[in-house]
């Protein structure tokens, strides 16, 4: 009878499943959202690389051999002509790649160039305004180009070429015929275009770096490549197909990466959907208890009862993949026309990959599986008189001294490695830090710290919902029900604030290391170009005073400041002291100070670099001595930057000060702006600068100026990685909502009791629903409290060992932003639980049973 009692037991939990749809929905939901989410990752990337090989453009499609040499000298122009004589040669053309300074005198900039035809099969440019180049010293350039330097078909551009002597620059002026967009992905600089004879001459290059091929028929292909080969000695020829593939290949790759992050985070959402699934049939064989236990009654071992426990959650996990799976498909079908109506033109997947759905469907099965294995364990253990009792809450019986030993343990071993990491993070400068490893144990340390959360959760709830208890119980009778209703049950409450606080956690460090990277960022982006201009007199010289009133009179030019320089001694050391005006850089948009602020220094004041400051141990408030032949010069610390000065300096004190300091009256550098935003005002403003510097009188080259243009950097790279970061977070958040909704639904059905005995007391079916809505909003407050008590943290720790000089920077608006909307969406999640709690009839409080 071992057979059919094993039979008999597991078929009555596959009817009672079967009986009540409405539970399977309740435990699968999480199931299938972490199936979805699974599976469209695997759809995001079928999208990406079948749009990246359908309209990536290395070389052009009409290529059918690519011709290089083992060694860096180029292939001749005897060389490609002996290429175009090659039997089944159709066309070939040489490509070659450079680049070269431009302007004049003054702010130089860089123009990449690269060699193309401009018309035929092989081209990779066409020309959209103007014509392409045909002859000596003629350029056509790409958009960019020609917004950054204020170029058009007509104009001119001076090239600072090397001399055919090796010996210093030429200067070659070159015409503009023309704006052109190029096929090719991956162009990242303004650039120049010619064709390829007229670009060797122009660069004095050797040869050309790479032929394409293209021949009558791909069946000649084979043939030309073996006349190739002999025909042009130390040749290496492949197939235009294969370079092709290994380009996309490329490109795939680097289009991977972001899928790759997000496996990460998809990692983290499937942990919460695990944490809500256990915490859904903990509840709802809590319910089941009468039924158990009868099973028990009549012969059922507890054995025999966990087994067909965890057979049916298995049953619900495997139906819940498939669910998430084809709903993933669905929506991947969706994409591409959506995208397209967008303006955006993607690629849809060539057809459903049946060993990844397969994957992701055993996957969610074997997630159910370790879910439902706790519960079931702890169901199977009723006893058989429960047959006799009504239905218990699904709050644990179990003792919690083991549960909270192992929290403490946890947070003990979470703060250690946390003290661990704070005591070697590196000083301003250290290049010898391995910051990946000192990341890897901090994120070890986080992973404690929230287990440390799991595990204690029933005892950090009571406390934190006792202080928001205080303004919700004026609120009237719903917010008092709604405390009463979350603090009754502090296990089942700590089980769904702790997913919530998941991904409040990531969401919220997430955000703060971006915005304090970002600063940094900006920080280091001003060094690099505190100004659109500045100018210096080579070999360490001083400049004329006149130059400043001379380019101030040019409306073009706007904020034009000089300084002065003087070396110092601090400590026994040399070093170099500015009377530069911080507050004026870029308008003071970029530069910040970790201690103290910039508006501070006033006489007798300075502002430290860093390095400066960490070596002399010092920050806002502290003294410091500078030397300067032998006289002292004691000096208040107004600020401390988070890195170096700008160009190079390392203290800043006032004029009056640096005069006291010994510097003399002519200044060291002159920064200015442009007058205008935008390519066209600058190009202006480097016009004027260029006409100043080569005026009457100032023509003797001694003076460099340099233009910030080219090396400006922008943060949409680190904008897009935020934005992709905190979306792939936000499914975490996806999933705990789920839990709280099906959390609020359970217990909606466990508490009918209550709820009606509430109604017959005379509480209307309006505050029942909005006691019901306050408790699932009160889920999210708990959780974002102690996702942020935990996150905050060591978002400060991440930035540290980051980027040890980056001021930690907290967007509260962000961050209160993120509260306020998880509460609202923790508090729309019990809309449905709500409006089934206000319909409860109050006879439901005399009724027996569920």
């Amino acid at each position: 009878m071992r057979g059919p009692w094993r039979a008999t037991v597991l078929g009555s939990q596959m009817a009672e499943l079967l009986r009540r749809p409405g539970r399977f929905a309740a435990t699968g939901l999480s199931l299938l959202i972490a199936a979805f989410v699974v599976f469209g990752a695997v759809m995001a990337q079928q999208i990406v690389t079948a749009t990246v090989v359908d309209r990536f453009r290395g070389i052009p499609d009409a290529v059918s051999l690519v011709v290089t040499r083992k060694d860096a000298s180029g292939i001749g122009e005897a060389g490609l002509d002996a290429i175009r004589r090659a039997p089944g040669v159709t066309e070939a053309v040489g490509r070659a790649d450079g680049g070269t300074p431009v302007g004049g005198s003054a702010a130089e900039r860089y123009l990449a160039l690269a060699a193309d035809p401009g018309s035929g099969a092989l081209a990779q440019v066409r020309a959209v305004e103007g014509a392409y180049p045909s002859g000596p010293r003629r350029l056509a350039v790409d958009p960019r180009a020609a917004e950054a330097y204020g170029l058009a078909p007509g104009s001119s551009l001076t090239l600072l070429l090397p001399a055919p002597d090796g010996e210093g620059t030429r200067r070659v002026p070159v015409e503009i015929t023309g704006i052109v967009r190029s096929a090719a992905t991956g162009a990242g600089e303004p650039t120049g275009y010619a064709p390829g004879p007229d670009l060797v001459r122009l660069l004095g290059m050797p040869g050309y770096s790479r032929v394409d091929v293209r021949t009558k028929t791909p069946a000649a292909a084979t043939e030309a490549a073996e006349r190739i080969r002999r025909a042009v000695p130390g040749a290496v020829v492949r197939s235009g197909d294969e370079v092709r593939d290994e380009e996309a290949r490329a490109a795939v790759a680097d289009a991977s990466d972001t899928l790759e992050l997000a496996g990460v985070f998809l990692a983290v959402a499937v942990g919460a959907a695990v944490l809500v699934s256990t915490s859904t049939f903990r509840i709802v064989f809590a319910r089941r208890v009468r039924q158990l236990a009868l099973l028990r009654a009549v012969g059922a071992t507890s054995r025999r009862l966990a087994a067909a426990l965890v057979a049916e959650g298995a049953v619900v996990g495997l139906l819940a993949g498939a669910a998430g799976v084809l709903a993933a498909w669905g929506c991947a079908r969706l994409v591409p026309p959506v995208a397209a109506r967008l303006g955006h033109d993607l690629s849809a997947p060539a057809a459903l990959p049946l060993p990844q759905a397969a994957l992701t469907v055993l996957g969610t099965g074997l997630l159910a599986v370790l879910a439902v294995l706790a519960p079931s364990l702890t169901a199977s253990r009723v006893s058989p008189l429960q047959a006799l009792r009504t239905a218990t809450s699904g709050e644990s019986t179990v003792s919690g001294t083991g549960r909270t030993l192992l929290g403490v343990l946890c947070a003990a071993g979470a703060l250690l490695l946390a003290r661990q990491q704070y005591a070697g993070l590196p000083e301003p400068g250290d290049t010898a830090y391995d910051r990946f490893a000192a990341l890897t144990l901090v994120v070890v340390s986080g992973g404690l710290a929230f287990l440390a959360l799991i595990a204690l959760g029933p005892l950090l709830v009571p406390p934190v919902l006792s202080a928001l208890a205080v303004p919700l119980r004026r609120t009237g009778a719903a917010g008092r029900l709604a405390v009463a209703g979350v603090g009754g049950a502090p296990g089942r409450a700590a089980s769904v604030s702790v997913v919530v606080a998941l991904g409040v956690c990531l969401v919220g460090s997430t955000l703060t290391c971006l915005a304090s990277l970002d600063t940094y960022d900006r920080y280091q982006r001003t060094l690099e170009a505190p100004a659109d201009f500045h100018l210096y007199a080579g070999e360490g010289g001083t400049l004329d005073r006149t130059l400043v009133a001379d380019l101030a009179a040019r409306p073009e030019l706007a904020g034009v400041t000089a300084s002065r320089t003087a070396e110092v001694v601090d400590d026994g050391r040399s070093a170099t002291v500015s009377d530069l005006d911080l507050t004026t850089v870029r308008s003071g948009t970029g530069l910040t100070a970790r201690t103290g602020a910039l508006g501070r220094l006033g006489p007798a004041h300075v502002v430290v670099d860093a390095e400066h400051a960490h070596r002399l141990g010092v920050e806002a408030g502290d003294r410091v001595t500078l030397e300067s032949e032998g006289r002292p010069v004691r000096l208040t610390v107004a600020a401390t930057l988070p890195g170096a000065g700008p160009y190079g300096a390392d203290f800043f004190v006032t004029p009056a000060d640096l005069t006291r300091l010994g510097a003399g009256p002519a200044p060291t550098l002159i920064t200015a702006d442009a007058a205008e935003d935008g390519a066209e005002g600058r190009a202006r403003a480097h016009r004027a600068v260029t006409a100043t510097l080569t005026g009457p009188g100032r023509g003797d080259g001694r003076i460099v100026a340099e233009d910030a243009a080219t090396r400006t950097g922008s943060d949409d790279d680190l904008r897009t990685t935020a934005t992709t970061v905190v979306l792939l977070l936000c499914l975490t958040v996806l999933v705990a909502v789920a839990g709280v909704a099906t959390t609020a639904s359970l217990t909606v059905v466990e508490r009918r009791r209550e709820f009606g005995l509430l109604r017959a007391l005379g509480l209307g079916g309006a505050a029942v629903r909005r006691t019901v809505t306050l408790e699932c909003a009160l889920h999210g407050v708990l959780g974002g409290i102690l996702g942020l008590a935990l996150g905050v943290p060591y978002s400060w720790l991440v930035v540290r060992v980051a980027e040890v000089s980056a001021p930690f920077t907290v967007p509260a608006g962000q961050l209160a932003a993120v509260l306020a909307a998880l509460v609202l969406v923790t508090a729309a999640a019990g809309t449905v639980p709500a409006l089934r709690a206000s319909r409860t009839p109050p006879t439901v409080a005399v009724a027996q049973g569920d």
